[in-house]
């Protein structure tokens, strides 16, 4: 049994020490987590999985960013406990929050990641869309959450402070 529920201040550590635990040292020197300095998350999509006994098993959390100019939402990091790897957690936990950013009024989610991984929830390549350096253009991915969000929409990819829900 598992226990879905948004991040909370008193989740902080917990949290950081699992994306330590799943991702290089110096996960923080990438790209992406430019765009997340000195920018809140977006909080009701930040989200934590515990199992029964209270121990943490999976974390996902999401930015606010602007693609030339337009708002967007910045998936990640996404990470699963070693121990849990391989049972869908991370697939539960993208799920739930792409369905809540759509209630929420988001309407374009981007992200750096494995193409053939991403895919499985509607993601694509999108061209045109440039993250800071140095990130693999093959490796940015978008999922529109209304149809036809990511039409004309294309350039650097900035950061952006949210202000409610997302356009």
């Amino acid at each position: 049994m598992f226990h879905l529920a948004e991040e909370t201040p008193a989740d902080y550590w917990e949290v950081e020490a699992l994306y330590d635990l799943c991702f290089a040292p110096g996960r923080t020197a990438l790209s992406s987590y430019r765009l997340r300095e000195g920018v809140a998350p977006v909080a009701p999509l930040c989200l934590v999985l515990r199992d029964g006994e209270g121990i943490l098993c999976a974390v996902i959390r999401y930015w606010p960013v602007r693609v030339g100019g337009r708002r967007a939402l910045l998936l990640g990091p996404v990470a699963v406990h070693p121990t849990h790897q391989g049972e869908g957690l991370g697939g539960l936990l993208i799920n739930q929050s792409l369905t809540e950013a759509r209630r929420l009024g988001w309407q374009r989610v981007l992200l750096v990641g494995d193409a053939p991984y991403y895919r499985r929830f509607g993601f694509v390549k999108r061209e045109g869309v440039v993250m800071p350096p140095p990130t693999n253009p093959d490796r940015v991915l978008g999922l529109e959450l209304v149809p036809g969000a990511w039409e004309d929409v294309a350039g650097e990819v900035t950061r952006d402070a949210p202000d409610g829900a997302g356009g």
